[in-house]
């Protein structure tokens, strides 16, 4: 029988410039086992102990160096099949909006990074699910303000 984890997060960072959002989109180094060279968002693995929320913190923190000014919990979750060992993963997208000056300091997984508009993040994401993701982010956080309040979540004091 197919095993059910829920052991990796999504991270769709974003910042407004004057009144237009930008995405930030993540290109895996060169050197990378696992999809070099690809464009997406931060993701990871929910370290033992560790809720969501945490992981998703502490993600951002290690692949960029940003800090978060709100984080919300996007209404939207990807799947994949892992066929070799039949393990099927959900992975939660939460929505981090950072200032509207600030540049990730890149970690050794990532080798560029790039702030694009809906449409262009769009087009560069190579994950169905990602680019869903950033659909449903796009309407119901960035867009639609008064149901994006109802997605917040807090910022715990030890990320601040």
């Amino acid at each position: 029988m197919t095993t059910i984890v829920a052991d990796m997060v999504e991270v769709s960072v974003f910042r407004f410039v004057g009144n237009r959002v930008e995405y930030l989109v993540l290109r895996r180094s060169d050197n990378e086992p696992l999809y070099p060279r690809l464009w997406q968002l931060i993701t990871g693995i929910i370290e033992d102990g560790e809720t969501a929320l945490h992981a998703v913190l502490r993600e951002l923190h290690e692949e960029t160096q940003l800090v978060p000014v709100r984080v919300w919990a996007v209404p939207y979750s990807s799947s994949f099949l892992e066929p070799e060992k039949d393990v099927l993963h959900f992975v939660p997208l939460f929505a981090i909006q950072v200032d509207s000056n600030c540049e990730p300091k890149l970690s050794k997984e990532h080798s560029a990074y790039l702030w694009l508009t809906f449409e262009e993040a769009l087009r560069r994401l190579a994950w169905p699910g990602q680019k869903e993701g950033l659909r449903v982010l796009h309407k119901f956080i960035v867009k639609d303000y008064e149901v994006g309040k109802l997605l917040e979540v807090e910022i715990p004091r030890d990320f601040r």
